[in-house]
């Protein structure tokens, strides 16, 4: 098997432009689902950068790191996902404004 070196440089701005991508989602989108896929991008984002460092350096700290992250994304959308449920319910539409609306 041939292991493909890929410069820590272009690693980092995958990661960088990843992260935008997601920090766009969140921004731009009023869908809390979309938000919430938004977010996940972010997280993966920066577990890539953890994993490009961790590999350019030969230390394992980046995969601790992204493994840590996934664990993290993990409990978000538990959490997430029965907050959207709820919403849902209640609301009848996913549209992050009439959340804000919300009263009681």
């Amino acid at each position: 098997m041939i292991a493909v070196i890929i410069p820590m440089e272009q690693g980092l701005l995958l990661a960088a432009m990843l992260f935008l991508i997601g920090l766009a989602g969140v921004l731009v989108r009023r869908n809390i689902l979309v938000i919430l896929m938004s977010l996940e991008i972010m997280l993966n984002a920066c577990g890539l950068a953890f994993i490009t460092v961790g590999a350019h350096w030969a230390i394992a700290d980046g995969q601790v790191m992204f493994m840590l992250i996934l664990s993290i994304a993990a409990a978000e959308v538990a959490v997430g996902l029965g907050l959207l449920l709820q919403a849902h319910r209640r609301l009848g539409s996913l549209d992050i404004d009439q959340a804000g609306r919300m009263q009681g």
